[in-house]
């Protein structure tokens, strides 16, 4: 039987009183690749923040590898990159090599070597992070989060600031990592018609669930054809060929 990494039951989370999501149950089982989507303000953040215990929930529970989030430890088994890295400090007399290799259990130059290349940094491994541009920044702190190989990997937009080349090298190197090495990986991003060629389940958020199954389920769904059209469908699926056209 497959282990809930994460089991979230009837969640709900209000700003000022405002709810920002309501009523969310899903699970991640070990192995699985999901894709969280949805709108701007639909909640997606917001659902991770509260899966890490970063904010309190006004209902409902977390459980992460089958432990109540309250009384979770082993927070070394989960890599986690934020949304902004705006609070990294441009001052701090760290170099890109020193920082990745934060992101280590013990010392191991071959696998810092190897996710310098991977990530496309090994020619700014003496540069100080302040000095790096925000996606060299970003990629510097992708690289971090990947090195240790945890169990669970958590990632809110890390594509974002990343030229094309970079999103394609990270994108393969998560599905390695999910397909040779069974990393449980949770992904919130926007590029809905690149994700579903990596995920395999997906999570469409709006404040509430729209969506939450396999891509191939969501291709097959009427009410998914509904909501999206039938062109946004496929294309979220990625069920269409380089033209565009749905297959």
């Amino acid at each position: 039987m497959s282990i809930n990494v994460i089991s979230v039951d009837n969640l709900t989370f209000c700003y000022n009183g405002l709810e920002v999501i309501s009523d969310i149950s899903f699970s991640v089982r070990k192995g699985d690749y999901l894709g969280i989507a949805g709108p701007n303000g639909s909640g997606k953040s917001t659902i991770i923040k509260n899966i890490l215990g970063i904010l309190q929930p006004q209902k409902g529970c977390v459980n992460i590898f089958g432990q109540p989030l309250t009384s979770f430890r082993q927070w070394n088994r989960i890599g986690y990159l934020p949304q902004r890295i705006s609070a990294l400090n441009n001052h701090f007399p760290s170099t890109v090599e020193e920082i990745v290799q934060l992101g280590m259990t013990k010392r191991n130059p071959i696998a810092l070597k190897r996710t310098l290349e991977l990530m496309g940094i090994a020619h700014l491994a003496a540069r100080l992070i302040g000095e790096l541009s925000y996606g060299e920044q970003q990629r510097t702190m992708l690289a971090r989060t990947l090195i240790s190989q945890p169990d669970l990997l958590i990632f809110d937009e890390p594509t974002t600031a990343l030229d094309p080349e970079t999103r394609e090298i990270f994108y393969s190197l998560t599905d390695e990592m999910n397909r040779t090495n069974g990393t449980t990986i949770v992904l919130i991003t926007h590029d809905t018609s690149v994700i579903g060629k990596y995920a395999r389940n997906l999570l469409y958020l709006d404040k509430k669930i729209i969506f939450s199954g396999t891509f191939e389920d969501f291709c097959a769904s009427p009410d998914m054809t509904g909501f999206f059209g039938p062109i946004s469908q496929h294309m979220i699926c990625h069920q269409h060929d380089k033209s565009g056209s749905s297959i």
